[in-house]
């Protein structure tokens, strides 16, 4: 099964609760982190909720 390799490029600071609790749901703790995730429907949405605060990578 593919994974999404998901990195942290921006702050939160600023950003509204809902997408500091995503963020902290993914995995994502500070700028620059990285964390591998299975390509599921629960983590694109989780995705797309912060998608102007991360960068997204198919990994195989």
């Amino acid at each position: 099964m593919a994974q999404l390799r998901i990195k942290q490029t921006k702050s939160y600071i600023g950003s509204k609760q809902n997408h500091r609790d995503t963020l902290r749901s993914l995995g994502l703790k500070r700028l620059g982190d990285v964390v591998v995730k299975e390509d599921r429907p629960e983590f694109r949405g989780m995705v797309h909720t912060v998608r102007h605060l991360v960068t997204v990578e198919e990994v195989d």
